[in-house]
């Protein structure tokens, strides 16, 4: 296979369904080599039916990558786990004797009211999406890192995946959006401290039809009967692929927003209208201040399902 990923390793979680596994068979498209990352658990994280260790959501994608010409392997352990994140790029560099591009990609939903959101489901929500970015890019970088400082200078990609609930929130979605919205920052000074280590980290805040978004918003990502379909999740993986790529350099530190048809990047907190007394505040005067400086402003984007 030849194309914009040839010779690369991508290592993707959370790829055994939706998104996830969009982007595995777009990058096996354009000749990368797939390690496939899935722990197989339902869309509120429950663990899935015990069954063959063959016939799992990684196995069965790292197969269909096969069947169609590329290279593949399954990994199914669960990379909120150092072990598990260890193992993932263990198993790239085992397999294929190199690692260039990680996709932070695994996740599920715990949706609740705030008044009802128990500390499981916050807990749980955040463990699998920021800790389930954190680890996996921690072990990919001190890689990266051992191989610049041998002199072998990596061209490393890292796609984090956000959501317009980090940075919009989503009412019912505390959890999901404190976790999203962690996962931008964590891009920001991941990009500025591997910038010298040949690696570049940038994320996206995609919209497309998964297990997850079928179910919050229904309606919204229903298939239509004909035409372009704009909540498919292959939508979302052309974007994924070229910053996982070589074509990418120089692109480091942004956020992208993809659905449909539609790119746009994000432009995040920068300092707006501003007032120095020069002394401290009262209260009333800080209050008054306040006011005048937000009638400067644009209003912020409304929060999902207010």
């Amino acid at each position: 296979m030849t194309g914009l990923c040839t010779g690369r390793v991508v290592v993707v979680t959370g790829a055994g369904r939706g998104l996830g596994r969009a982007h595995a068979l777009a990058f096996a498209a354009e000749g990368a080599r797939l390690v496939v990352n899935d722990l197989d658990v339902g869309p509120d994280g429950a663990c899935g039916p015990a069954g063959p260790a063959r016939d799992t959501p990684a196995a069965r994608v790292a197969a269909e990558i096969r069947a169609a010409g590329g290279e593949a392997v399954a990994h199914t352990g669960d990379i909120a786990t150092a072990e598990g994140a260890a193992s993932l790029v263990t198993t790239a560099l085992e397999t294929y004797g190199r690692l260039d591009t990680l996709v932070n990609n695994a996740g599920f939903l715990r949706d609740r009211m705030l008044v009802n959101l128990d500390e499981d489901d916050w807990d749980a929500v955040v463990r699998v999406h920021l800790k389930g970015h954190f680890l996996p890019l921690k072990h990919a970088a001190a890689h990266w890192r051992a191989e610049a400082k041998a002199g072998r200078a990596p061209a490393a990609r890292i796609i984090n995946t956000s959501s317009g609930a980090g940075l919009l929130g989503s009412v019912g979605q505390g959890n999901y959006s404190a976790a999203k919205a962690g996962i931008l920052t964590l891009t920001l000074v991941a990009a500025a401290e591997l910038a010298r280590y040949g690696v570049q980290v940038n994320a996206i805040a995609p919209a497309a039809r998964t297990r997850m978004t079928e179910r919050t918003f229904a309606d919204t990502m229903a298939a239509p009967a004909a035409g372009f379909d704009a909540m498919a999740p292959e939508n979302v993986s052309p974007l994924v692929v070229w910053l996982g790529s070589a074509a990418s350099a120089g692109v480091t530190g942004r956020v992208f927003e993809t659905e449909g048809g539609r790119i746009t990047v994000m432009e995040g907190w920068r300092a707006g209208p501003t007032m120095d007394k020069g002394a401290r505040w009262t209260p009333a005067d800080a209050g008054e201040t306040a006011r005048m400086l937000l009638e400067r402003t644009e209003p912020p984007g409304t929060v999902y399902g207010a």
